[in-house]
């Protein structure tokens, strides 16, 4: 129990450190596939997530899931990875070769749908190479290109902004 607090403690502190050094990406074009990374410790409703999503013009072939310690019954048709607290070491850094491929995917939107500060949640939304990432306001904001002050139990008013600000933005 010790060993895991001071492991998110000094993964969060090389993170930070990393976070000054990060430079802002551009895109400017259309959203056609998505990456989402979720904690199912305080969510469960993954499958109503990424309905929400199919149903604002995202096709489900194009929803990617990287779902941290999942209870999932596994009715997806979506490409699901799991992430695990044992695949992220001492020196902050993932070493699961499922999950890497996950974040070098070279996704239009990534969904950093968590609402909690966990090390190996804010390393996987930091390693990943998506071109958009949003997530909700209570993360760090350097982490994301878009914020949304809700909550992770909001899923359609989540949904429902992000689209409205996609628009906005030009990007859907």
């Amino acid at each position: 129990m010790f060993l895991n607090y001071l492991k998110e403690f000094l993964v969060k502190k090389i993170l930070k450190n990393s976070l000054l050094n990060v430079k802002a990406g551009s895109f400017s074009g259309k959203i056609e596939t998505v990456g989402v990374i979720i904690d199912e410790t305080y969510f469960n409703h993954t499958e109503l997530l990424v309905k929400e999503l199919v149903l604002n013009g995202i096709t489900e072939e194009n929803i990617e899931l990287l779902i941290y310690k999942s209870k999932s019954k596994g009715g997806f048709t979506s490409l699901v990875t799991k992430l695990e607290w044992t695949h992220l070491s001492w020196k902050g850094q993932i070493i699961n070769q499922a999950v890497n491929d996950f974040l070098i995917k070279d996704f239009d939107l990534l969904l950093s749908y968590y609402d909690v500060d966990k090390a190996i949640l804010l390393v996987a939304t930091q390693e990943s190479k998506a071109k958009f990432k949003v997530g909700f306001s209570t993360i760090n904001k350097r982490l994301n290109n878009l914020m949304i002050n809700t909550n992770s139990e909001n899923y359609k008013i989540f949904v429902q902004e992000l689209f409205r600000y996609l628009k906005i933005l030009n990007k859907k």
